[in-house]
């Protein structure tokens, strides 16, 4: 898995929360630069389980959509007297 890259507002966007989360939660303040290596920590090392815990779930809805459709193309079935 290449590396998880944010662009400069997204950065900015999760810094912010990292530091509200502190705030708001542990009634302590973070600086911009502890909330960035913070970010940047949890991209790197927890990052790939959050990706693949959104491809296991896109899978799933794929494989729901694709169940559905196959229904969907059997109701237009025509009876025969052929036999499958």
């Amino acid at each position: 898995m290449k590396p998880i890259k944010f662009s400069r507002e997204e950065a900015k966007a999760i810094v912010g929360e990292i530091q509200d989360y502190f705030r708001d939660e542990l009634d302590q303040s973070i600086g911009a630069m502890p909330a960035e290596m913070l970010m940047m920590f949890f991209a790197d090392k927890m990052g790939a389980y959050f990706y693949n815990r959104g491809l296991y779930d896109a899978q799933e809805l794929v494989r729901q959509r694709m169940d559905s459709l196959n229904d969907e193309i059997y109701a237009l079935e025509q009876p025969t007297k052929h036999l499958r």
